[in-house]
């Protein structure tokens, strides 16, 4: 039995990354074997196991044979004759297809260091097309690793055009693709997940509203920022937070409850998300009005700071709608109009004779008068 260290640890160890988690490969042993070990099984088809001190996934040595559609579409098998290099070729990237022996020494039967080097993201083999969702992890190494210079290989993105077009983004499931889509928000640079699904047209696929947002898919070369790509550029500096980039990007696919409702369907988003493009769409238009100027709606939104989840989403509101312009203008209008407004004391009115309606009136006047000197002094309206 010999045991490796495979895959994201060695990657991003030779990267200079932190290993966030460490998976290894067993080669020369059987399920009895590791059973025997008192190794715990982790998965009812694959032949992987958890330590029994560390919880870290131990993975026999295995080979595939496709045998239906989909990523659960093959046939395992694990015997102990499996080698190591057997085992990483069925990997998805050559990066991804490197292994670390016990002495620390590399072993890449693919050319992996390579590709790190020279910052590629591409295939181990022709197998590459047998599993969809390959694609979606391409896109999402991109966001990853866009830091680094990392692009598609040439022979990659070919081979990612030919499983759009044959069909085969119909056998995922919106479930695994949401998992890898808010993966890949938490990146640097959550953008380039959708630039390669585009580029290589399985956006449309997946997401056609964010696809149609985004235009023309053109070429496997740079191009001019779309709306939703511009967007998460914006946002990324002011939040960490994988759902408000998501919406940020989705800007244009929340215009209405029936397409928040026709998105959220699409992407099986969850609650936080769901509610958040609820939200947007129903904010939205207090938004516009008030970057546009108007003075009632901005006093409007105000209103509304309370209602909305203690504050938390209002403000995410406000930095997904700011987002979408090439500077900032609702939260600096809410930074001066709103100390302003609070400004005017309740108190101070009653003593001044005012009470009731009438007091609630004159509340709603002075702050309103307040925010407008405030912004007009701060050189924010006319």
């Amino acid at each position: 039995m010999k045991i490796y260290l495979v895959g994201g640890a060695v990657r991003d160890r030779l990267l200079g990354l932190p290993v966030v988690e460490r998976d290894w490969v067993v080669v020369g042993a059987t399920p009895s074997d590791m059973l025997g070990r008192e190794f715990k099984p982790a998965d009812s088809v694959f032949p992987v196991f958890l330590h029994p001190d560390t919880g870290e996934e131990y993975a026999l040595a295995r080979r595939e044979t496709k045998s239906g559609e989909g990523y659960r579409g093959f046939e395992v098998y694990c015997g102990a004759d499996v080698s190591l290099e057997e085992d990483l070729r069925r990997r998805d990237l050559t990066i991804n297809a490197m292994a670390q022996d016990d002495d620390g020494g590399l072993i890449d039967p693919f050319g992996g260091r390579d590709d790190l080097d020279e910052g590629r993201l591409c295939h181990v083999s022709p197998a590459f097309t047998e599993d969809p969702l390959r694609v979606i992890r391409v896109a999402r190494f991109a966001a990853k690793l866009g830091r680094f210079g990392f692009r598609v290989a040439h022979d990659t993105h070919r081979l990612m055009k030919e499983m759009v077009g044959r069909g085969d983004m119909q056998h995922l499931t919106a479930e695994r693709v949401w998992r890898e889509m808010i993966k890949a928000m938490a990146t640097d640079q959550p953008w380039r997940f959708f630039e390669v699904l585009q580029r290589c047209g399985a956006l449309e696929a997946l997401i056609p509203r964010l696809a149609a947002a985004m235009g023309s898919p053109g070429s496997h070369t740079e191009a001019a920022d779309s709306a939703p790509v511009a967007a998460l550029k914006r946002i990324v500096p002011a939040t960490d937070d994988p759902a408000e980039r998501l919406v940020a990007a989705l800007w244009d696919c929340a215009s209405s409850e029936r397409e928040v409702a026709a998105v959220a369907e699409d992407l099986r988003a969850d609650r936080d998300v769901a509610t958040l493009l609820r939200k947007l769409s129903s904010g939205r238009p207090l938004c516009d009005a008030a970057t546009h100027g108007d003075i009632d709606a901005l006093m409007r939104l105000i209103g509304t700071w309370r209602g909305w989840n203690h504050d938390r989403d209002f403000e995410r509101l406000v930095r997904i709608h700011d987002a979408q312009a090439e500077r900032p203008i609702l939260a600096p209008l809410l930074d001066v109009a709103l100390p302003a407004a609070q400004g005017v004391s309740p108190a101070a009115l009653q003593a001044q004779g005012f009470a009731g309606a009438e007091l609630g009136r004159q509340l709603d006047v002075q702050r309103r008068d307040a925010a407008q000197q405030a912004l007009e002094r701060a050189g924010l309206v006319t």
